[in-house]
């Protein structure tokens, strides 16, 4: 279905933040290392931007087929620069395009292992921040354990229900968005084959798909062990963990996001929000409008309140 009100507000902020990136201060390469089951060794990269005198550090996380300097990216990192705080935006695994691997949507061992990085081990009090699917990967890693230094985590935009988000973006009325993020992950699968590292289908059948479900069956599935897409679906649903979450956490969703919409996270939710049986606590806001990623400058900046209280 065409929506053009709610296509605008999420296109418009893209489209002019491209044009006009946020200004950020210049990074420097980061990276850090993690050891998989299947794959082995497989190194993680990023942005740091790292003040001197800065004690907290906040790291972003991009949604799929993103990059570190994807435009809601840079705008949260601007808005923690404002506040004198470090960033590290993360690469999901592969990201960066140097074929190590691909990732999925619940590897918090990776943003566990970026942490653990000794270039990181000065900073007292860290925040995390996954933008879209990106969020799916903070919410998983606020199951636990976290870093006795992770104070927030934060999910920008972010589905509950796996199954209901690829059902909605394999329609027609999606077809932009689901373009968009095929392309960068088609991107990163030929960066794995080129670098002849493992990858379970034919470069050319991935190059040839269409939609998400298609994505998740040739190259999901099997490369990291299940049968199927629904089985993969059930096997990373976050649904059963959030009411037993591991540190304070926001979920922040738009009522017009045409990306992830609003029915694959209300119906999902628990019940009731408040203290969790192990300390953490989810906190859920629903904003009228923003569509997705792009309500602005003065929402970052709300998160960023709510992360920092």
């Amino acid at each position: 279905m065409f929506r053009p009100a709610q296509d605008f507000r999420t296109l418009a902020p893209y489209a002019a933040n491209w044009i006009a990136p946020p200004r950020t201060s210049a990074p420097r390469p980061w990276s850090a290392r993690v050891v998989d089951p299947r794959v082995g060794d497989v190194l993680l990269s990023g942005e740091l931007r790292d003040p001197a005198n800065a004690r907290e550090l906040y790291v972003v996380l991009h949604g799929l087929g993103g990059t570190p300097r994807s435009p809601y990216c840079l705008r949260t990192i601007r808005a923690a620069e404002k506040r004198g705080a470090a960033t590290l935006a993360l690469a999901l695994r592969g990201a960066d395009r140097r074929g190590e691997d691909f990732y999925n949507i619940a590897q918090r061992e990776d943003v566990a292992a970026a942490l653990a990085s000794p270039e990181l081990a000065r900073y007292e009090r860290i925040h995390v921040i996954g933008c879209s699917m990106g969020g799916y990967v903070a919410l998983h890693y606020a199951r636990g354990p976290v870093d006795p230094r992770v104070r927030s985590v934060a999910a920008l935009c972010t589905p509950i229900d796996l199954h209901a988000a690829q059902r909605h973006i394999d329609t027609r009325g999606a077809w932009l968005y689901r373009t968009h993020v095929l392309n960068g992950l088609k991107e990163i699968y030929a960066a794995v084959v080129a670098r002849g590292r493992f990858a379970p289908s034919e470069a050319r059948e991935v190059g040839r798909v269409r939609t998400m479900y298609e994505w998740d069956r040739l190259a999901i599935a099997p490369r990291y062990g299940f049968e199927s897409p629904e089985a993969y679906y059930r096997a990373f649903s976050i649904e059963p963990y959030l009411a037993r979450l591991a540190v304070r956490t926001l979920l922040v969703a738009a009522e017009d996001d045409p990306v992830i919409p609003i029915e694959t996270i209300r119906p999902f939710l628990p019940k009731a929000n408040g203290p969790k049986t192990n300390g953490g606590e989810l906190e859920v806001r629903f904003v009228p409008r923003g569509g997705h990623l792009g309500a602005g400058r003065t929402f970052d900046e709300h998160v960023l309140d709510w992360c920092a209280r």
